[in-house]
């Protein structure tokens, strides 16, 4: 556009998504496994009821949207 050279770049957020070069999986996975971790460990610090069920179910609702 306007003759405007385009920029090369190695990987680019697109919806929230992340789009390598090479078009591989491996900086969209090791963001999102490390959203999850930051989420269980805010769970782990912040929880005093350790219940299997109160567990499971954060989990459920915290964790695996990521």
């Amino acid at each position: 556009m306007d003759a405007t050279p385009v920029q090369k770049v190695s990987k680019e957020k697109d919806l929230g998504v992340f789009v390598s070069e090479d078009l591989k999986w491996e900086k969209q996975c090791v963001s999102v496994v490390k959203k999850a971790n930051c989420v269980l460990g805010t769970i782990k610090r912040n929880l005093i009821d350790r219940l299997k069920e109160t567990i499971l179910a954060l989990y459920k609702n915290m964790v695996r949207p990521h």
